[in-house]
């Protein structure tokens, strides 16, 4: 069955679909995630090269869905390439997981994490202890939600979801601007941040090799697949400018330049800021710390660090927010416009030629997600199914080239088969392993779920959805 074409506008260029990459990565990956990652390694120098490694399978991902996105260039990505790969039950799961785990529980955590450091300076009201905690929503197996805690904070990040929503749906266009312009401001704050403390003089080269406690063995071993996951959760968004493609000018020429200059750039900024937070302290402090920016700050320019970490947090994550919003709802919007989900969903707004449903929809899940304070148990398990995502993509592009040989490619990957076949071993291990590592915690009570197999759970769940789509559209 092929998918009905999209009217929505061509509107986004190259800076500007390189700045929806950069914006949709970098959000607050980079300020939280080292301290854990530190943590499960113990060394800086596999800390570092975690960093590295992350993103040269990341790059590796962007090059093979380069092809992709210049050989099908429509609004909806991995759920368009699915359906030309595996068919529509395949599809339809991975579209229903970016919907109801993947895209959403994101967008409601980096909303949540910009609200939460914006709190530093509008000292937003919130009920007392006793109050937060007199609501309780219990889910079996799963967890307690506190709806009343933090509301505030929860308030803002609901605000932020609603205002890029109502501005990605009156306008790509502005939403584009905005995100250029968010791109640039943050690049330059990041690269303050970095060089400030390389230039304080308050560090000391022998952190970027001293280390107490390394790990070694297998020990390493399960640390290092613990520490991508942080890893490639930070990296995580390049994806994003697939589902616009159909919006994109020149597709064929500006999909796969963006995905490689947005990857590569990212690599840079985040070893540049994890070399700098090593400079000022060792990866012992590195691991025990709470607030990793803040405290780097601190030892480089003294006192004034909190608040200056708090502005850039805040800056950074508007980006992020917009940039996520923008370009996760598209998915949604090509599922309904196949009629194997919602047809109000597939929808564009007459006027704006925006998919204006699915983006009122992803806003009022995401702003759900926020409200109960899930986001973080769904946020754990995202990048799980993501991997899985991405390892079939790859094994798809073997398929594709067989059933459709004919198929114009405007790009194809870089090394292939090598690189494609290296990607599709790497996920499958890195799968794996992040299976065997969650049932372990979870046996030695170090984690409440499974978060693998919860978000598993969650994915099988739209089966139902799918046959019930399925025989609405038959009859």
């Amino acid at each position: 069955m092929s998918s009905p074409s999209s009217s929505l506008a061509k509107k986004i260029g190259f800076w500007s679909a390189s700045s929806i990459i950069i914006g949709s990565i970098i959000g607050s990956g980079i300020f939280r995630n080292p301290s854990g990652m530190a943590e499960q390694l113990g060394s800086p120098v596999w800390l570092a090269l975690v960093w590295v490694i992350a993103g040269m399978f990341s790059l590796f991902g962007a090059l093979i869905y380069a092809e992709l996105g210049a050989m099908l260039p429509e609004t909806g990505g991995i759920y368009v390439y699915f359906r030309k790969m595996f068919g529509e039950f395949v599809a339809f799961l991975y579209g229903w997981a970016a919907f109801s785990v993947i895209n959403t529980a994101a967008v409601a955590a980096i909303a949540f994490v910009c609200a939460q450091y914006a709190d530093y300076f509008l000292h937003l009201p919130r009920f007392s202890t006793e109050t937060e905690l007199s609501v309780v929503w219990r889910l079996p197996f799963i967890g307690d939600l506190y709806p009343l805690k933090d509301a505030g904070i929860k308030g803002l990040a609901v605000f932020l979801v609603i205002i890029f929503t109502l501005l990605n749906y009156i306008s790509v266009k502005a939403g584009s601007a905005f995100q250029v312009v968010s791109t640039f401001v943050k690049m330059a704050v990041i690269a303050l941040l970095a060089f400030g403390i390389f230039f304080s003089g308050n560090g000391s080269v022998s952190h970027f090799v001293q280390a107490d406690n390394p790990r070694t063995g297998v020990s390493l071993l399960s640390g290092v697949i613990a520490a991508l996951t942080g890893a490639f959760f930070a990296y995580d968004g390049w994806i994003n400018i697939t589902s616009m493609a159909g919006e994109v000018k020149q597709p064929q020429r500006n999909i796969p330049k963006s995905l490689f200059f947005g990857v590569f750039i990212c690599i840079i900024i985040y070893v540049l800021v994890n070399q700098a937070y090593l400079y000022v302290l060792p990866v012992e402090s590195i691991a025990g710390s709470k607030a990793l920016a803040t405290d780097a700050i601190g030892v480089a320019l003294g006192n004034t660090g909190e608040a200056i970490v708090a502005a850039m947090i805040v800056i950074c994550t508007l980006g992020s927010v917009n940039g996520n919003i923008m370009a996760t709802a598209r998915i949604t919007y090509a599922m309904g416009r196949d009629k194997t989900f919602a047809p109000w969903t597939g929808k564009e707004h007459r006027r704006f030629q925006t998919p204006g449903n699915a983006l009122l929809l992803h806003g009022a899940w995401t702003c759900l997600f926020i409200i109960t304070g899930s986001f973080d148990m769904l946020a754990n398990m995202f990048v799980f199914i993501t991997w899985i995502a991405y390892g079939l993509g790859a094994v798809g592009i073997f398929m594709l080239r067989k059933k459709m040989p004919a198929q114009e490619r405007p790009y194809k990957i870089w090394g292939h088969p090598v690189v494609t076949l290296l990607f599709i071993v790497f996920s499958a291990f890195y799968l794996v392993f992040t299976l065997y590592n969650d049932i372990t915690n979870y046996l030695a009570n170090t984690q409440p779920v499974i978060n693998s197999v919860l978000g598993l759970f969650i994915t099988a769940l739209g089966i139902p959805f799918y046959f019930y789509y399925r025989r609405k559209r038959s009859r």
